[in-house]
């Protein structure tokens, strides 16, 4: 065989040892992003209409969703599903309390 170098020392592979202790976070670099903004949404469900009914919706139509009253609302951030809460009201306002943080799991699912 052509480029192939005869009697070179061969030897196995030597690895350091992974650090296994945990990663030290530095509070300093948090603070640079801890004013970034984002979005937060409540879904409360969703639906598919078709342009025809969609055309015919006025003032006071009901569009029904697939959620039941009461059922927990999906809560994202930046459109990733984070949480699950339910509606309140505060002070004649709308809210959500959360009632769930979904694990990391969780979140990977809802992405499909």
């Amino acid at each position: 065989m052509q480029g192939m170098a005869a009697n070179v020392p061969v030897q196995p592979a030597q690895f350091i040892p992974l650090n296994t202790q945990p990663v030290q976070v530095n509070d300093a670099n948090i603070g640079l992003i801890l004013d970034v903004p984002l979005s937060v949404t409540v879904e409360l469900g969703r639906t598919n209409k078709s342009i025809k009914e969609i055309l015919e919706l006025t003032n006071g139509s009901i569009v029904e969703l697939d959620k039941l009253a009461g059922e927990p609302v999906d809560i994202n951030v930046n459109g990733k599903f984070l949480a699950k809460g339910e509606v309140v009201v505060i002070d004649e306002n709308f809210g959500v309390r959360i009632t769930e943080i979904a694990s990391p799991a969780e979140r990977a699912a809802k992405l499909q």
